[in-house]
């Protein structure tokens, strides 16, 4: 008796490391995303994000919980999602753009990494890039002076250009700092700036419409959640009426836009893995500086291009980080 005993209490001992893992803590991650569940674009984000924590040892079912929420392009959603997901005790949130403020007016102690955000100090969502200093960090999609990089690309593809239009949303602060910077962009110039919203399918085709009566016009396309929104009707009525136009993502360039050129948000998405990996091993979010983007992707389709009539200089299609034709 006393011998099993003994190799019972081995045996134990020796499945003790299999008790231990299935009995490892699971952490969890709220997710804040500032667009609609079924965007196919976000979706592939999220599975970024995924990638990177199960590359960094987070498996999900094992050690890792992650509660979604999808803010639709709402302004006035991201608190009540940023409320939803606090309430279930998160151990980070990953919010992306504009539902950072929301979140942080939620919760001042839930650690936040952000995916994407334009100005985060204008914002006053950290204190500065190098020490953030409260309780968010993350990675920045672009620095406003982007937006003077856009006007040149539409200038290149549009030698007559005597007229640009901005489709921006009109109460986000991102849209104003990029309409801000494209009224910088065009001073030297005799061009024409104006500004058109997207807060909605009507206005998009009202703006895009008015906007084509007059020759000699181009867009570019603002960074926010209703570009993304409405990213298929942008595209359609700017192909509908010929008129050249920037996009900030690459996607939108694949889906029937002239040019894109900004960040991989889904590279932003699978950076931001590695804050929360740091975040959930103990460092804080107030010791780890905002990142700006490592690289920026130039994106042409040549479809469009011959559709819209336009013929792209040599120089361009050369600097291009994909040609689509």
């Amino acid at each position: 008796m006393r011998r099993r005993a003994f190799i019972s209490l081995l045996g134990g001992v020796a499945a003790m490391p299999l008790v231990a893992h299935a009995q490892e803590r699971v952490r969890r991650v709220g997710i804040l995303m500032n667009v609609a569940d079924g965007d196919r674009e976000a979706q592939g984000y999220v599975a970024a994000f995924e990638e990177g924590m199960r590359e960094l040892g987070w498996v999900g079912g094992r050690n890792l919980r992650i509660d979604i929420r999808w803010a639709s392009g709402d302004i006035g959603r991201y608190r009540e999602a940023a409320i939803e997901l606090n309430a279930l005790s998160p151990d980070v949130l990953l919010v992306a753009g504009a539902g950072v403020a929301a979140a942080q007016r939620v919760t001042r102690t839930v650690p936040i990494v952000f995916p994407q955000s334009i100005d985060p100090v204008g914002a006053g969502v950290v204190a500065s890039l190098n020490r953030p200093g409260g309780n968010a960090t993350g990675f920045m999609q672009f620095e406003y002076s982007l937006t003077g990089k856009w006007f040149d690309l539409l200038r290149e593809v549009t030698p007559g250009l005597k007229r640009v239009g901005m489709l921006r949303e009109p109460l986000n602060p991102a849209g104003i700092g990029q309409w801000a910077a494209l009224q910088v962009a065009t001073e030297p110039t005799n061009i024409e700036v104006s500004t058109l919203s997207i807060r909605s399918t009507d206005e998009i085709e009202r703006g895009i419409t008015g906007f084509a009566r007059e020759a000699g016009g181009g867009l570019i396309v603002a960074v926010g959640a209703n570009t993304m929104t409405h990213r298929q009707t942008i595209i359609e009525a700017a192909a509908r009426h010929k008129i050249p136009a920037v996009y900030p993502y690459r996607f939108m360039a694949a889906d029937g836009g002239l040019i894109a050129y900004g960040t991989s948000l889904a590279t932003q998405y699978k950076r931001a893995a590695g804050y929360v990996d740091r975040i959930l091993k103990g460092e804080k979010p107030a010791d780890l500086p905002v990142q700006k983007p490592t690289k920026y992707e130039l994106t042409i389709n040549l479809k469009t291009a011959k559709a819209l009539g336009v013929t792209l200089p040599p120089t361009l299609l050369a600097r291009a980080d994909e040609v689509i034709e």
